[in-house]
């Protein structure tokens, strides 16, 4: 363990220093924490915490000069773009807004892609027509450029690179630099999703797998008390993939665009788990919990930040 009693932790960026930047959900703060201490780096007044809204996820560049954060405002969700010396985070600027939020499926993971874009997974905030609507950015996965813009290529010439998501909880490049997506599922079927340029990946038409003319079935499904998946990493060879109802951790094998039989680990040991990430040094995960984000049954020392290796 490598810190505890975080309230309720979201996004997470491993720093090439050894030390990390935590979006707390409900508290409007971004924490560092090294050595073992604890601080706040910045508060983002602008993030209205509300159900599963908040300061949400976190992403940074590869020069770790400019960090980006997603956060639910009082009418939309939002990206902004701050500077990062090391020391502190610069006055937040918004890149861009309009997001739709709910009080559920507001989406929230980003990742800088081997492209140098910026990928941001979305959700349809409980309405399930947004996510087949390609001017809609609810239900879907952004590419943008850093300033905001719709990156160069995207297929419907606005932000969207995918759509017909319900909730996009997890995003991870493989090291061939394919892009893969974990997603809530409603009732029956959380999905794990290769993610290709312009596809349809099916909500609210279909939730999980379908013989369904233009949509694209996911790479494996779980029943939604297995998973409730959130993040997503790829590391040695398998994709890793954090739940939250199913208080578990799922390495998935990866060989090519093919995955090979889901292995559980940590069932029921740490409670509700929310974000894993490659540690910086590429030699460990990192992993959090999320037992105090309403939902969960907190331990005294909860949330905690784990450091997996092997």
């Amino acid at each position: 363990m490598i810190a505890s009693n975080l309230a309720a932790p979201w996004g997470l960026i491993p720093l090439k220093d050894g030390s990390f930047l935590i979006a707390e959900r409900d508290e409007q703060k971004i924490v560092r924490v090294d050595n073992g201490s604890t601080s706040s780096v910045r508060t983002i007044d602008e993030a209205d915490p509300a159900g599963e809204g908040g300061l949400l996820g976190l992403a940074i560049t590869p020069n770790e000069k400019t960090v980006f954060a997603y956060y639910t405002a009082a009418r939309d969700n939002r990206i902004v773009s701050m500077s990062w010396d090391g020391r502190e985070l610069g006055t937040p600027k918004v890149i861009l807004k309009g997001i739709p939020k709910g009080a559920i499926h507001n989406g929230g993971r980003m990742v800088i892609g081997p492209d140098g874009y910026l990928y941001v997974g979305t959700g349809e905030s409980g309405t399930g027509r947004l996510s087949q609507d390609k001017d809609s950015l609810g239900g879907k996965i952004l590419r943008i450029r850093l300033d905001g813009r719709p990156a160069p290529g995207n297929p419907f010439d606005n932000e969207v690179f995918s759509y017909g998501h319900r909730n996009v909880q997890g995003l991870a490049f493989d090291e061939a630099g394919r892009l893969w997506a974990s997603e809530f599922g409603q009732n029956r079927w959380d999905e794990l999703n290769l993610i290709t340029k312009g596809s349809n990946y099916g909500w609210p038409e279909v939730e999980g797998s379908g013989d369904v003319r233009g949509i694209t079935n996911p790479k494996v499904v779980w029943r939604t008390d297995e998973a409730s998946p959130s993040g997503l990493a790829y590391w040695q060879n398998s994709l890793w993939m954090a739940g939250l109802r199913g208080e578990r951790l799922w390495e998935i094998p990866v060989d090519g665009t093919k995955t090979g039989d889901p292995i559980a680990h940590f069932r029921g040991d740490y409670g509700r788990l929310r974000t894993v990430q490659v540690a910086a040094d590429g030699g460990s995960l990192l992993l959090t919990s999320s037992n105090t984000d309403g939902r969960g049954d907190p331990a005294s020392n909860d949330d905690r930040l784990f450091q997996i290796t092997r």
